[in-house]
Protein backbone atom coordinates (compact mmCIF):
# COMPACT_ATOMS: atom_id res chain seq x y z
CA UNK A 1 0.00 0.00 0.00
CA UNK A 2 2.80 2.42 0.97
CA UNK A 3 4.68 1.61 -2.22
CA UNK A 4 1.60 2.46 -4.29
CA UNK A 5 1.23 5.84 -2.54
CA UNK A 6 4.92 6.69 -3.11
CA UNK A 7 4.54 5.71 -6.78
CA UNK A 8 1.49 7.93 -7.20
CA UNK A 9 3.26 10.87 -5.56
CA UNK A 10 6.31 10.39 -7.77
CA UNK A 11 4.14 10.46 -10.90
CA UNK A 12 2.38 13.59 -9.66
CA UNK A 13 5.68 15.42 -9.09
CA UNK A 14 6.90 14.36 -12.53
CA UNK A 15 3.92 16.15 -14.13
CA UNK A 16 4.80 19.49 -12.54
CA UNK A 17 7.23 22.20 -13.60
CA UNK A 18 8.83 24.72 -11.23
CA UNK A 19 10.26 28.20 -11.45
CA UNK A 20 13.66 29.20 -10.06
CA UNK A 21 12.23 29.75 -6.59
CA UNK A 22 10.83 26.25 -6.34
CA UNK A 23 7.20 27.36 -6.77
CA UNK A 24 4.82 25.30 -8.85
CA UNK A 25 4.07 27.01 -12.16
CA UNK A 26 1.80 24.55 -13.90
CA UNK A 27 1.25 20.99 -14.85
CA UNK A 28 3.02 19.96 -18.04
CA UNK A 29 0.04 20.88 -20.15
CA UNK A 30 1.81 22.35 -23.17
CA UNK A 31 0.13 21.21 -26.35
CA UNK A 32 -2.92 19.86 -24.50
CA UNK A 33 -6.44 21.12 -23.94
CA UNK A 34 -6.84 22.52 -20.43
CA UNK A 35 -10.10 22.29 -18.48
CA UNK A 36 -10.56 25.15 -16.03
CA UNK A 37 -13.03 27.65 -14.60
CA UNK A 38 -14.21 30.80 -16.32
CA UNK A 39 -16.91 33.40 -15.74
CA UNK A 40 -19.07 33.11 -18.85
CA UNK A 41 -21.57 35.75 -20.00
CA UNK A 42 -24.39 33.96 -21.82
CA UNK A 43 -26.17 37.13 -22.88
CA UNK A 44 -26.48 40.89 -22.31
CA UNK A 45 -27.11 41.82 -18.67
CA UNK A 46 -27.32 38.17 -17.65
CA UNK A 47 -25.38 37.27 -14.49
CA UNK A 48 -22.01 35.69 -15.25
CA UNK A 49 -21.85 31.97 -14.62
CA UNK A 50 -18.75 30.16 -13.36
CA UNK A 51 -18.45 27.35 -15.89
CA UNK A 52 -16.01 24.54 -16.56
CA UNK A 53 -14.53 25.34 -19.96
CA UNK A 54 -11.93 23.88 -22.29
CA UNK A 55 -9.00 26.04 -23.43
CA UNK A 56 -7.13 24.93 -26.54
CA UNK A 57 -3.33 25.11 -26.81
CA UNK A 58 -1.85 28.25 -28.35
CA UNK A 59 -1.28 28.12 -32.09
CA UNK A 60 1.59 29.80 -33.93
CA UNK A 61 2.41 33.25 -32.52
CA UNK A 62 0.02 32.81 -29.58
CA UNK A 63 0.54 32.56 -25.82
CA UNK A 64 -1.48 30.67 -23.19
CA UNK A 65 -1.52 32.33 -19.78
CA UNK A 66 -2.52 31.17 -16.30
CA UNK A 67 -4.40 34.22 -15.01
CA UNK A 68 -3.73 34.74 -11.30
CA UNK A 69 -5.54 38.04 -10.71
CA UNK A 70 -8.12 40.11 -12.53
CA UNK A 71 -10.37 43.10 -11.97
CA UNK A 72 -13.55 44.53 -13.47
CA UNK A 73 -13.45 47.68 -15.61
CA UNK A 74 -16.26 49.89 -16.89
CA UNK A 75 -15.57 48.69 -20.45
CA UNK A 76 -16.39 45.12 -19.37
CA UNK A 77 -19.69 46.39 -18.04
CA UNK A 78 -20.43 48.50 -21.13
CA UNK A 79 -20.06 45.52 -23.47
CA UNK A 80 -21.89 43.21 -21.04
CA UNK A 81 -24.83 45.60 -20.94
CA UNK A 82 -24.91 45.56 -24.74
CA UNK A 83 -27.03 47.79 -26.94
CA UNK A 84 -24.94 47.72 -30.11
CA UNK A 85 -25.64 44.59 -32.14
CA UNK A 86 -22.29 44.85 -33.93
CA UNK A 87 -20.58 44.21 -30.60
CA UNK A 88 -22.71 41.24 -29.56
CA UNK A 89 -20.97 37.88 -29.27
CA UNK A 90 -22.28 35.43 -26.71
CA UNK A 91 -21.43 33.27 -24.86
CA UNK A 92 -18.36 35.35 -24.09
CA UNK A 93 -15.56 35.62 -21.55
CA UNK A 94 -15.01 39.25 -20.59
CA UNK A 95 -12.11 40.76 -18.65
CA UNK A 96 -9.14 42.83 -19.76
CA UNK A 97 -7.48 43.90 -16.50
CA UNK A 98 -5.47 40.87 -15.50
CA UNK A 99 -2.03 39.44 -14.84
CA UNK A 100 -0.58 35.98 -14.66
CA UNK A 101 2.11 33.49 -15.62
CA UNK A 102 2.81 32.04 -19.05
CA UNK A 103 1.83 28.37 -19.25
CA UNK A 104 3.01 27.72 -22.84
CA UNK A 105 3.75 29.49 -26.11
CA UNK A 106 3.01 28.67 -29.72
CA UNK A 107 5.46 28.26 -32.56
CA UNK A 108 7.38 31.41 -33.46
CA UNK A 109 7.04 33.21 -30.12
CA UNK A 110 10.52 34.29 -29.04
CA UNK A 111 10.13 37.17 -26.56
CA UNK A 112 7.91 35.29 -24.09
CA UNK A 113 8.56 31.92 -22.48
CA UNK A 114 6.94 29.54 -20.01
CA UNK A 115 7.06 30.90 -16.46
CA UNK A 116 7.27 34.59 -17.42
CA UNK A 117 5.12 36.97 -15.41
CA UNK A 118 2.96 38.89 -17.84
CA UNK A 119 0.10 41.32 -18.41
CA UNK A 120 -2.29 40.63 -21.30
CA UNK A 121 -2.81 43.72 -23.50
CA UNK A 122 -6.11 44.84 -25.01
CA UNK A 123 -4.18 47.06 -27.41
CA UNK A 124 -1.34 45.19 -29.09
CA UNK A 125 2.08 46.19 -30.32
CA UNK A 126 3.56 44.19 -33.18
CA UNK A 127 6.71 46.33 -33.30
CA UNK A 128 6.94 46.25 -37.08
CA UNK A 129 4.15 48.44 -38.51
CA UNK A 130 4.43 52.15 -39.28
CA UNK A 131 2.50 53.10 -36.14
CA UNK A 132 4.58 50.91 -33.82
CA UNK A 133 7.75 52.50 -35.18
CA UNK A 134 6.37 55.99 -34.61
CA UNK A 135 6.61 57.99 -31.38
CA UNK A 136 3.40 59.84 -32.27
CA UNK A 137 0.95 57.05 -31.42
CA UNK A 138 0.57 53.92 -29.34
CA UNK A 139 -1.82 52.34 -31.84
CA UNK A 140 -0.78 49.32 -33.90
CA UNK A 141 -1.91 48.77 -37.49
CA UNK A 142 -2.07 45.01 -37.02
CA UNK A 143 -3.36 44.66 -33.44
CA UNK A 144 -5.43 47.77 -32.79
CA UNK A 145 -8.42 47.62 -30.46
CA UNK A 146 -11.41 46.03 -32.13
CA UNK A 147 -14.45 45.64 -29.88
CA UNK A 148 -16.22 43.64 -32.59
CA UNK A 149 -13.49 40.96 -32.66
CA UNK A 150 -14.43 37.83 -30.73
CA UNK A 151 -12.08 35.24 -32.29
CA UNK A 152 -8.35 34.78 -32.71
CA UNK A 153 -6.59 36.45 -35.65
CA UNK A 154 -4.68 33.30 -36.55
CA UNK A 155 -7.61 31.29 -37.91
CA UNK A 156 -10.78 33.18 -37.06
CA UNK A 157 -11.74 30.64 -34.38
CA UNK A 158 -12.01 30.71 -30.59
CA UNK A 159 -9.71 28.89 -28.16
CA UNK A 160 -12.53 28.52 -25.61
CA UNK A 161 -15.35 26.01 -25.63
CA UNK A 162 -17.91 24.31 -23.39
CA UNK A 163 -18.62 20.74 -24.39
CA UNK A 164 -17.73 21.57 -27.98
CA UNK A 165 -19.74 24.81 -28.12
CA UNK A 166 -17.61 27.89 -28.97
CA UNK A 167 -17.17 30.55 -26.31
CA UNK A 168 -16.00 33.92 -27.62
CA UNK A 169 -13.04 36.15 -26.75
CA UNK A 170 -13.10 39.77 -25.57
CA UNK A 171 -10.63 42.58 -26.32
CA UNK A 172 -7.87 40.07 -27.14
CA UNK A 173 -7.53 39.19 -23.45
CA UNK A 174 -10.52 37.45 -21.74
CA UNK A 175 -9.03 37.53 -18.25
CA UNK A 176 -12.17 36.21 -16.52
CA UNK A 177 -10.77 32.71 -17.04
CA UNK A 178 -8.16 30.70 -15.18
CA UNK A 179 -6.42 30.21 -18.54
CA UNK A 180 -6.59 32.40 -21.62
CA UNK A 181 -4.93 32.50 -25.05
CA UNK A 182 -3.70 35.77 -26.56
CA UNK A 183 -1.76 36.91 -29.62
CA UNK A 184 1.99 37.40 -29.18
CA UNK A 185 1.53 41.16 -29.67
CA UNK A 186 -1.06 41.30 -26.88
CA UNK A 187 1.07 40.23 -23.94
CA UNK A 188 4.01 41.89 -22.18
CA UNK A 189 6.61 40.44 -19.83
CA UNK A 190 6.98 42.34 -16.56
CA UNK A 191 9.25 42.32 -13.52
CA UNK A 192 8.74 38.95 -11.78
CA UNK A 193 9.03 40.73 -8.42
CA UNK A 194 5.96 42.87 -9.14
CA UNK A 195 2.94 41.71 -7.08
CA UNK A 196 0.44 40.42 -9.62
CA UNK A 197 -2.57 41.48 -7.53
CA UNK A 198 -1.47 45.10 -8.13
CA UNK A 199 0.19 44.72 -11.52
CA UNK A 200 -3.12 43.60 -13.03
CA UNK A 201 -4.50 47.10 -12.46
CA UNK A 202 -1.93 48.58 -14.83
CA UNK A 203 -3.53 46.60 -17.67
CA UNK A 204 -6.10 49.35 -18.27
CA UNK A 205 -7.53 51.99 -15.92
CA UNK A 206 -4.51 53.21 -13.98
CA UNK A 207 -2.22 53.28 -17.00
CA UNK A 208 -4.89 55.06 -19.05
CA UNK A 209 -5.22 57.84 -16.50
CA UNK A 210 -1.63 58.39 -15.46
CA UNK A 211 -0.41 57.96 -19.04
CA UNK A 212 -2.82 60.65 -20.24
CA UNK A 213 -1.48 63.06 -17.64
CA UNK A 214 2.20 62.30 -18.23
CA UNK A 215 2.38 61.60 -21.97
CA UNK A 216 -0.67 63.08 -23.71
CA UNK A 217 -1.26 66.28 -21.73
CA UNK A 218 2.36 66.42 -20.57
CA UNK A 219 1.25 68.44 -17.55
CA UNK A 220 3.72 71.08 -16.46
CA UNK A 221 4.48 72.19 -12.88
CA UNK A 222 2.03 74.81 -11.66
CA UNK A 223 -0.71 73.80 -14.09
CA UNK A 224 -4.40 73.74 -13.19
CA UNK A 225 -6.38 70.58 -13.95
CA UNK A 226 -10.07 69.59 -14.03
CA UNK A 227 -11.02 65.90 -13.97
CA UNK A 228 -14.57 64.94 -14.94
CA UNK A 229 -15.32 61.58 -13.33
CA UNK A 230 -13.58 60.34 -10.20
CA UNK A 231 -13.42 56.64 -10.92
CA UNK A 232 -10.17 54.74 -11.36
CA UNK A 233 -9.19 56.52 -14.58
CA UNK A 234 -9.93 59.97 -13.19
CA UNK A 235 -8.04 59.36 -9.96
CA UNK A 236 -5.11 57.97 -11.92
CA UNK A 237 -5.10 61.26 -13.85
CA UNK A 238 -4.96 63.01 -10.48
CA UNK A 239 -1.97 60.93 -9.43
CA UNK A 240 -0.22 61.81 -12.69
CA UNK A 241 -1.02 65.50 -12.23
CA UNK A 242 0.29 65.36 -8.66
CA UNK A 243 3.48 63.70 -9.83
CA UNK A 244 3.96 66.51 -12.37
CA UNK A 245 3.47 69.26 -9.79
CA UNK A 246 0.03 70.59 -10.74
CA UNK A 247 -0.93 73.50 -8.49
CA UNK A 248 -4.65 72.80 -8.45
CA UNK A 249 -6.57 69.61 -9.28
CA UNK A 250 -10.35 69.97 -9.46
CA UNK A 251 -12.42 66.79 -9.38
CA UNK A 252 -16.00 66.77 -10.67
CA UNK A 253 -18.46 63.96 -9.88
CA UNK A 254 -22.13 63.61 -8.97
CA UNK A 255 -21.30 60.95 -6.35
CA UNK A 256 -19.98 62.78 -3.26
CA UNK A 257 -18.97 59.51 -1.59
CA UNK A 258 -15.95 59.54 -3.93
CA UNK A 259 -14.60 62.83 -2.59
CA UNK A 260 -12.73 61.43 0.43
CA UNK A 261 -10.72 59.03 -1.72
CA UNK A 262 -10.19 61.75 -4.32
CA UNK A 263 -8.74 64.09 -1.70
CA UNK A 264 -6.38 61.33 -0.56
CA UNK A 265 -5.17 60.95 -4.15
CA UNK A 266 -4.27 64.57 -4.78
CA UNK A 267 -7.56 66.25 -5.75
CA UNK A 268 -7.53 69.73 -4.16
CA UNK A 269 -11.14 70.74 -4.90
CA UNK A 270 -14.18 68.45 -5.23
CA UNK A 271 -17.31 69.66 -7.02
CA UNK A 272 -20.74 68.09 -7.33
CA UNK A 273 -22.54 69.63 -10.35
CA UNK A 274 -25.84 69.01 -8.59
CA UNK A 275 -24.87 71.66 -6.03
CA UNK A 276 -24.76 74.41 -8.66
CA UNK A 277 -27.46 76.03 -10.78
CA UNK A 278 -25.12 77.27 -13.50
CA UNK A 279 -23.23 75.04 -15.98
CA UNK A 280 -20.22 73.45 -14.33
CA UNK A 281 -17.78 74.91 -16.86
CA UNK A 282 -18.78 78.38 -15.69
CA UNK A 283 -18.15 77.38 -12.07
CA UNK A 284 -14.69 76.12 -12.94
CA UNK A 285 -13.79 79.17 -15.00
CA UNK A 286 -14.79 81.40 -12.08
CA UNK A 287 -12.71 79.29 -9.68
CA UNK A 288 -9.63 79.47 -11.87
CA UNK A 289 -9.86 83.00 -13.24
CA UNK A 290 -10.66 81.99 -16.79
CA UNK A 291 -10.39 78.22 -16.94
CA UNK A 292 -7.98 75.36 -16.29
CA UNK A 293 -4.92 74.48 -18.34
CA UNK A 294 -6.03 70.86 -18.79
CA UNK A 295 -9.31 69.02 -18.50
CA UNK A 296 -9.93 65.27 -18.70
CA UNK A 297 -13.22 63.59 -19.60
CA UNK A 298 -13.18 60.18 -17.89
CA UNK A 299 -16.86 59.21 -18.00
CA UNK A 300 -17.68 58.55 -21.64
CA UNK A 301 -20.47 61.13 -21.92
CA UNK A 302 -20.64 63.57 -24.84
CA UNK A 303 -22.45 66.23 -22.80
CA UNK A 304 -19.77 66.07 -20.13
CA UNK A 305 -17.08 66.22 -22.81
CA UNK A 306 -18.39 69.57 -24.02
CA UNK A 307 -18.43 70.91 -20.45
CA UNK A 308 -14.85 69.74 -19.98
CA UNK A 309 -13.89 71.46 -23.24
CA UNK A 310 -15.44 74.77 -22.20
CA UNK A 311 -13.87 74.56 -18.73
CA UNK A 312 -10.38 75.15 -20.16
CA UNK A 313 -8.71 78.52 -20.63
CA UNK A 314 -8.93 80.12 -24.07
CA UNK A 315 -5.78 79.97 -26.21
CA UNK A 316 -4.18 77.60 -23.73
CA UNK A 317 -6.65 74.88 -22.80
CA UNK A 318 -6.29 71.22 -23.74
CA UNK A 319 -9.05 68.65 -23.21
CA UNK A 320 -8.15 64.96 -23.15
CA UNK A 321 -10.91 62.45 -23.90
CA UNK A 322 -10.53 59.15 -22.04
CA UNK A 323 -14.10 57.92 -21.51
CA UNK A 324 -15.81 55.52 -23.91
CA UNK A 325 -19.33 56.58 -24.92
CA UNK A 326 -21.11 53.50 -26.29
CA UNK A 327 -24.18 55.49 -27.38
CA UNK A 328 -24.73 56.71 -30.97
CA UNK A 329 -24.68 60.34 -29.82
CA UNK A 330 -22.27 62.78 -31.45
CA UNK A 331 -20.77 66.04 -30.28
CA UNK A 332 -20.83 69.27 -32.29
CA UNK A 333 -18.31 72.09 -32.19
CA UNK A 334 -18.35 75.35 -34.02
CA UNK A 335 -15.06 75.52 -35.95
CA UNK A 336 -14.17 78.79 -34.23
CA UNK A 337 -14.23 77.04 -30.85
CA UNK A 338 -11.36 74.84 -31.97
CA UNK A 339 -9.21 77.89 -32.63
CA UNK A 340 -9.52 78.79 -28.96
CA UNK A 341 -9.00 75.37 -27.38
CA UNK A 342 -7.70 71.93 -28.30
CA UNK A 343 -9.18 68.48 -27.80
CA UNK A 344 -7.47 65.13 -28.16
CA UNK A 345 -8.53 61.53 -27.50
CA UNK A 346 -6.26 58.75 -26.34
CA UNK A 347 -6.36 55.02 -25.70
CA UNK A 348 -4.38 53.42 -22.86
CA UNK A 349 -2.96 56.83 -22.00
CA UNK A 350 -0.73 56.87 -25.06
CA UNK A 351 1.35 54.02 -23.61
CA UNK A 352 2.85 51.38 -25.91
CA UNK A 353 2.08 48.13 -24.13
CA UNK A 354 5.06 45.90 -24.89
CA UNK A 355 7.78 48.56 -24.96
CA UNK A 356 6.64 51.03 -22.29
CA UNK A 357 4.43 49.22 -19.77
CA UNK A 358 7.34 47.33 -18.09
CA UNK A 359 8.89 50.71 -17.26
CA UNK A 360 5.64 51.90 -15.69
CA UNK A 361 5.37 48.71 -13.64
CA UNK A 362 8.88 49.32 -12.31
CA UNK A 363 8.48 53.05 -11.64
CA UNK A 364 4.88 53.36 -10.55
CA UNK A 365 4.52 50.06 -8.73
CA UNK A 366 7.96 48.77 -7.72
CA UNK A 367 9.47 52.20 -6.97
CA UNK A 368 6.17 53.30 -5.39
CA UNK A 369 5.97 56.57 -7.30
CA UNK A 370 2.21 55.98 -7.45
CA UNK A 371 -0.07 54.68 -4.72
CA UNK A 372 -1.49 51.76 -6.67
CA UNK A 373 -2.81 50.04 -3.53
CA UNK A 374 -5.17 52.98 -2.94
CA UNK A 375 -7.17 51.91 -5.99
CA UNK A 376 -7.96 48.47 -4.54
CA UNK A 377 -11.15 49.07 -2.59
CA UNK A 378 -12.31 45.44 -2.53
CA UNK A 379 -10.89 41.95 -2.86
CA UNK A 380 -13.17 39.02 -3.61
CA UNK A 381 -12.88 35.37 -4.60
CA UNK A 382 -13.39 34.74 -8.31
CA UNK A 383 -16.66 32.96 -7.54
CA UNK A 384 -18.16 36.31 -6.47
CA UNK A 385 -17.47 38.10 -9.75
CA UNK A 386 -21.09 39.24 -10.04
CA UNK A 387 -20.65 41.07 -6.74
CA UNK A 388 -17.65 42.85 -8.26
CA UNK A 389 -19.87 43.94 -11.17
CA UNK A 390 -22.51 45.22 -8.75
CA UNK A 391 -20.00 47.23 -6.71
CA UNK A 392 -18.69 49.00 -9.81
CA UNK A 393 -22.16 49.58 -11.27
CA UNK A 394 -23.30 51.14 -7.99
CA UNK A 395 -20.22 53.36 -7.75
CA UNK A 396 -19.10 51.69 -4.52
CA UNK A 397 -15.70 50.54 -5.68
CA UNK A 398 -12.71 51.68 -7.69
CA UNK A 399 -11.18 48.30 -8.35
CA UNK A 400 -12.16 44.94 -6.97
CA UNK A 401 -9.30 42.48 -7.38
CA UNK A 402 -10.13 38.80 -7.67
CA UNK A 403 -7.71 35.91 -7.18
CA UNK A 404 -8.28 33.02 -9.58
Amino acid sequence: MCEEIVSDLTQMVDTLSFNGEGCVLSQKTAGKVITCRAAVAWGPKQPLVIEEIQVDPPQAMEVRIKITHTSVCQTDIALWVGGDETLQAFPRIFGHEGAGIVESVGEGVTDIKEGDHVIPLFTGECGDCVCCKSNRTNKCDNFKIDLTRSVMRNDGKTRFSIRGKPVYHFMSTSTFSEYTVVDYACVVKINPEAPLNKACLLACGITTGVGAALYIANIEPGSTVAIFGLGTVGLAVSEGARMRGASRIIGIDTNPTKFMKASALGVTDCINPKDHEKPIHEVIREMTDGGVCFSFECLGNTDVLYEAFLATRESLGVTVLLGLDMSPRKISFHPCELFARRIVATTFGGVKGKSQLPYLVDTLLMNKEMRVEEFITHELPFSEINKAFELLLEGKSLRCVMHL
